[in-house]
């Protein structure tokens, strides 16, 4: 199972979950799902109406939470643990292995003093063995660690959740895309046309190449023809006209 099938479903897995549960069960299944190892997207358990009345109650920090998961980074947590709940070992990871994909789908070389501040991680070492066990053999990103320029270079990163003001740009960006797309289709439908008509002018110029070709080997033909006939003649008048010599000497 690839891993796209694999977070489709797991997001139905905790949406029809979390479709029967209230404010406390609620709470233990924002947990499971920032705790797993391969979930990665959270904006439509996020959008559950039943986990949006969460707003506003004393089950709001699982809320979020949940927020923090789909659009955060661990520096986020930091600056807000006092407002959130403390994190187990599984969703650091989780939330360090999130951080590692936000900057990856902005920058394609990432150096290893900014992953190292990020991460909370204080040497190569320990950086390297995470991007490696963490991100690359989870398949959410792949890349190459450029030990010598002290980078990692990113080759693929699975997308994040987009954010809600992201939207508008992200609907302009394929608009856009779409419009490039049909002109592009548009002209090569063109060039198919001008080849289609190319192609029949090409066929058309051959043949009118060729049957004049037939006709010059038919005028050769035919003059050749008349010459032979010509030249046959003046020898059949020689040879007449030797023989009524000789028969005039006779006389």
């Amino acid at each position: 199972m690839d891993m796209e099938q694999k977070q489709a479903d797991l997001i139905d897995h905790f949406s029809n979950r979390a479709a029967s549960l209230d404010g406390p069960q609620l709470a233990d299944l924002v947990l499971d799902a920032t705790s797993h190892p391969s979930l990665f997207a959270f904006s439509e358990i996020l959008s559950l109406p039943n986990i949006a009345k969460l707003e506003g109650t004393q089950y709001s920090a699982p809320l979020h939470l949940l927020r923090l998961f789909a659009y955060g980074a661990w520096s986020d947590y930091k600056s807000n643990a006092g407002y959130l709940p403390e994190l187990s070992p599984d969703q650091i990871r989780k939330l360090k292995q999130l951080s590692v994909l936000s900057l990856a789908e902005s920058n394609k070389v990432l150096p290893y003093d900014q992953l190292m501040q990020e991460l909370d991680v204080s040497n190569v070492r320990e950086l390297e063995d995470f991007l490696i066990n963490e991100c690359m053999y989870s398949g959410i990103v792949r890349g190459k660690l450029n030990q010598s320029r002290r980078c990692f270079e990113v080759q693929f990163a699975a997308g994040r959740d987009l954010r809600p003001e992201q939207l508008n740009d992200m609907i302009q960006t394929l608009t856009g895309w779409l419009g490039t797309s049909d002109s592009v289709l548009h002209l090569i439908q063109e060039n198919i046309k001008w080849a289609d008509t190319t192609s029949e002018a090409n066929k058309k110029h051959r043949k009118e190449a060729e049957d004049k070709v037939e006709q010059v080997k038919k005028s050769v033909k035919k003059a050749a023809t008349n010459s032979i006939v010509a030249r046959e003649a003046d020898m059949l008048d020689f040879f007449f006209g030797v023989q009524h010599f000789r028969f005039q000497d006779l006389l």
